[in-house]
């Protein structure tokens, strides 16, 4: 069971005083919270890519690449690559190039997107959403499986006739993750094409998405993969204090505020103090709390999804760094411990 954090690199104001950070002195907190996972033993940290002002999130590969030399085992990755929007070639060079600066830790999540300033930025329209992530996610495939590459090209991009695409990875393959916000659809794909997933629950109840797990390894067993090899990974908010009660109260404020920012783009009813507690409660979607709080969520989390990979989205608004460092800190030396002491007790006895 790994354990890592992700962030849209948020720079939201602050609802206590109404600041808001550079997006300069976003990227270089970035760098210091992936040393810190790294040096308390976590295993991954994703950086989403988004493309408005408040996130700095941009470049994740960038990002990423100025905390792998600095870094010794904890793995690198997008969440997520923007693939419906961005070029296949480029996203496989830059993050090969990272492979090589981390050797070897760097990984690609490869989703179509729940934002969509993206599509406009780069040039691309809404109506051809689903067949950019198609066409591009099998070019990028087909360039990761080989050195030399022939593609037969569409509307959207020029062919491609026999040109190798350089550097090449350390890792062979370089592993390519699919993301989903619960569309059955992706999770058959993903499946099918024998891909890892990763599912991104931030509302309702974990277990709820067993019914998609199913699919997916329904879907693989059928295109001749063994499910049991696939990673599953699921990503969703959370926050970890020194007691549950701190760690709700410092969370909340800065959660509210980026919740009712999207929710007003997107027609949601306003985010308050009752629904977050109700979503932080043992069966819901925040892992908001003291450390063994939140390690008996994640355990509860594999017992029903059967998940391989859990990551922590710590920032939903803005917090303080020096809070979201010690989150970090109390993620990888109390929560992870705890979490791999019982899984290997109760999995033992299995």
């Amino acid at each position: 069971m790994e354990i890592g954090i992700s962030t849209f690199l948020e720079t939201t104001p602050d609802p206590a005083t109404g600041k808001v950070i550079s997006h300069a002195e976003r990227l270089r907190q970035a760098v210091e919270e992936i040393v810190l996972a790294d040096q308390v033993g976590l295993d991954v940290y994703g950086v989403g890519e988004h493309h408005r002002a408040d996130y700095a999130s941009s470049a994740p590969a960038v990002v990423l690449a100025a905390a792998a030399a600095m870094t010794k085992r904890i793995r690198l990755t997008s969440a997520v690559t923007v693939l419906s929007s961005d070029d296949p070639v480029r996203v496989f060079q830059d993050f090969s190039t990272l492979d090589g600066i981390s050797n070897g830790r760097a990984e690609i999540m490869a989703g179509r997107g729940s934002f969509i300033e993206s599509f406009p930025l780069f040039g691309y329209s809404l109506d051809d959403y689903d067949e950019l992530f198609e066409e591009k996610l099998e070019l990028l495939l087909a360039i990761r499986s080989s050195e030399k590459v022939t593609w037969s090209g569409s509307r959207h991009r020029p062919a491609i006739h026999n040109l190798g695409v350089y550097p090449r990875p350390v890792q062979n393959p370089l592993p390519v993750w699919i993301a989903s916000g619960g569309n059955p659809e992706s999770a058959v794909r993903a499946g099918t094409l024998g891909l890892p997933i990763v599912f991104a629950i931030i509302g309702g109840m974990p277990e709820r998405f067993a019914p998609l797990v199913a699919l997916y390894k329904e879907a693989a067993a059928r295109a001749g993969h063994d499910p049991d090899k696939l990673p599953i990974a699921t990503h969703s908010h959370g926050f970890v204090g020194e007691t549950t009660e701190q760690a709700a109260d410092l969370f909340f404020p800065s959660t509210q505020a980026q919740m009712n920012v999207i929710g007003r783009e997107r027609g949601w009813p306003p985010y308050t103090r009752a629904t977050f507690d109700a979503a932080r409660s043992l069966r819901g979607a925040l892992y908001v709390g003291d450390p063994e709080y939140v390690a008996e969520k994640i355990i509860l989390l594999r017992k029903n999804l059967g998940v391989t990979r859990f990551f922590l989205h710590v920032n939903v608004g803005t917090l303080p760094h020096r809070e979201v460092m010690r989150a970090i800190e109390l993620l990888g030396t109390k929560v992870a411990p705890i979490v791999h002491k019982e899984l290997a007790r109760i999995e033992t006895k299995e």
